[in-house]
């Protein structure tokens, strides 16, 4: 599991029929910044990812890969290998704050 904020959105015109009508959205992996640990940062990395919790861009999401992404009952019959699993309402790091719903990353 890892957490990233949306960037973007995907569209495909032309894709298997499992696909049709799944949200496809665009993400960015985010790391504690490993000088201070008191914010996140983001990696320079992207995925696509299904979204299963109706979440938009922006937002800060926790993500999973591989065979854990079929593991949701919306998810279970298609060909993905990373979806959205949450929506980010705070991360704490050592008793810290580093992230609250509503902040930039």
């Amino acid at each position: 599991m890892f957490l990233a904020t949306i960037t973007g959105s995907l569209v495909s015109t032309q894709k298997v029929d499992a696909l049709i009508g799944q949200k496809l959205l665009l993400v960015e992996p985010l790391r504690v910044d490993e000088k201070d640990q008191q914010s996140l940062k983001r990696t320079g990395r992207s995925f696509v990812v299904v979204d299963t919790v109706g979440a938009g861009e922006g937002q800060v999401v926790m993500c999973v890969q591989g065979s854990s992404a079929r593991f949701t009952p919306g998810t279970k019959e298609l060909p993905i290998d990373a979806a959205i699993i949450g929506i980010v309402d705070s991360v704490q790091v050592k008793s810290q704050t580093v992230f609250r719903a509503g902040d930039q990353v």
